[in-house]
């Protein structure tokens, strides 16, 4: 099975990485070393700021 690409970019999951406070265990282990409700509470920090950009966007 082939792995999707995935859609945010490698800055990005570092800046929430560096947010969320475990962006030190990236640099020592990389992206498999976190925890697994670490890289869930990425995905909902992601959606936060892509809501809160869609609202911006439709109200100027």
């Amino acid at each position: 099975m082939a792995r999707q690409r995935g859609i945010m970019s490698d800055q990005m999951k570092e800046e929430i990485a560096k947010e969320l406070g475990f962006y030190d265990t990236i640099q020592k282990e990389g992206w498999g070393g976190i925890k697994a409700r670490d890289a869930g509470n990425m995905v909902k920090r992601a959606l936060e700021i892509a809501e809160q950009s869609m609202q911006q966007k439709n109200n100027p």
